[in-house]
């Protein structure tokens, strides 16, 4: 009897070691690009993929929804993956701005410099998807999916 508890606790704790490993020593991932000064840009690619987790972030909400007067198991368990879903496409479109556009894209211009006005232009309209994407994190209303999508729209007229 004593041989099969330790089993059972080597397994147990063997799991939760594995389990570790995977959070901890995962790579980490950078989808937007890579921070060398490379040149190689795809704008359209960005914007397509901004679109689809915005998508993606209206369909979890959509789920939520419908499981949200649902206490079984299963349905809470898939409410759960619908929220950390949400949040996890809400992060990539604040990564995307923030790592590709803003920080590669965007060149500041001095203050009264040629082109000032379009600077802060861009700048307000980069940040206003930022914005929309944690409203739309935070909250389970899709009016904040579709304002979003607006600041998406507002912010590509700049990359034509």
């Amino acid at each position: 009897m004593k041989r099969y508890e330790l089993a059972g606790v080597s397994l147990l704790v063997l799991g939760a070691v594995g389990t570790a490993t995977v959070w901890f020593v995962r790579p980490l991932r950078s989808e937007a690009h890579c921070q060398v000064p490379c040149g190689i840009y795809d704008d359209p690619a960005r914007f397509a993929q901004l679109r689809e987790d915005a998508t993606t972030i209206e369909k979890a909400i959509t789920n939520i929804k419908e499981l949200a007067d649902k206490h079984d198991p299963q349905s809470l368990n898939q409410a759960v993956r619908w929220v950390n879903t949400k949040e996890e496409h809400a992060a990539r479109v604040m990564e995307t701005v923030s790592e590709y556009f803003l920080a590669q894209k965007v060149k500041p211009v001095a203050a009264g410099g040629e082109g000032y006005d379009a600077y802060l232009k861009s700048l307000a309209d980069h940040h206003a998807v930022i914005v929309a994407a944690m409203k739309a994190k935070q909250n389970a209303d899709a009016k904040y999916v579709e304002e979003l999508r607006k600041a998406i729209d507002a912010l590509a007229a700049h990359y034509k």
